[in-house]
């Protein structure tokens, strides 16, 4: 089957700093796939390259079969991003902004399609309300309705469940292992949240220094290095790299 997202040998410098270097995956349709590492690592870097915000200095980037340089646009209408770390017009109500993306996005039925987000994220009653007047649990919860719209079949989620209180954290990772099983969207997943990520994630990738230290399923990567769970990896490769540094 051929991969939605193809990567090979993606590089990106910034002046005399590689923040990525060379890195090279694919991700099957209806995977999620986990993108991990400390901060500065690679993995904004490498996601914005994913997005077209940022041009590689080499390597490719292949989406539903297609280059990404030849195909951006097209490929766009099929992929979305949510961020806990991103801004919406403070100034519009939260039906206001989903308006506003539903346009942008070109989404068809957008009046159904936005009533369906607000009760499926618990926003019925909030939906008049200024975005800007929002807990920092709403807003993730927004940023995420947001990204769903347009129905897309490529989701990028950067800390998704980022300040969430744990039931609708909860709801979260089912839609999202919804999304993924059921309507075969492909997702790349980042976060810090170690355990999540071993719920939800089929295969993981460990980013440091814009290089993959280790790529494959959870499982097999616990066995191979003698770990419990992913956080005592994440903490092992850290601390070695860090060790190896000082040395």
């Amino acid at each position: 089957m051929e991969p939605v997202v193809s990567v090979k040998n993606l590089t990106k410098r910034f002046g005399k700093i590689t923040a990525v270097n060379g890195i090279l995956f694919d991700i099957q349709e209806g995977e999620i796939f986990g993108l991990l590492g400390p901060n500065g690592a690679g993995k904004t870097t490498t996601i914005q390259m994913l997005l077209g915000v940022l041009t590689p200095d080499a390597g490719e980037i292949s989406i539903f079969g297609k280059s990404f340089q030849k195909h951006r646009e097209e490929i766009l209408l099929q992929t979305n991003f949510s961020s806990s770390y991103i801004s919406l017009p403070w100034n519009l109500t939260v039906e206001e902004n989903l308006k506003l993306f539903a346009r942008l996005y070109g989404v068809a039925n957008a009046a159904a399609r936005i009533d369906e987000l607000l009760t499926q994220f618990s926003f019925t009653e909030e939906r008049s309300r200024l975005t800007g007047k929002l807990s920092s649990g709403q807003l993730t919860r927004l940023f995420l309705a947001k990204t769903l719209l347009n129905r897309p079949k490529l989701l990028l989620l950067d800390e998704p469940t980022a300040s969430l209180d744990p039931e609708i954290a909860d709801r979260t990772r089912q839609l999202i292992r919804r999304l993924a099983k059921e309507e075969g969207t492909t997702i790349v997943y980042t976060s810090h949240n170690m355990p999540e990520v071993e719920s939800l994630c089929d295969r993981v990738a460990f980013l440091q220094h814009g290089r993959f230290l280790v790529i494959g399923q959870t499982k097999d990567i616990l066995t191979r290095h003698g770990h419990r769970n992913l956080e005592e990896t994440f903490i092992h490769f850290v601390r070695s790299l860090e060790q190896s540094t000082v040395e």
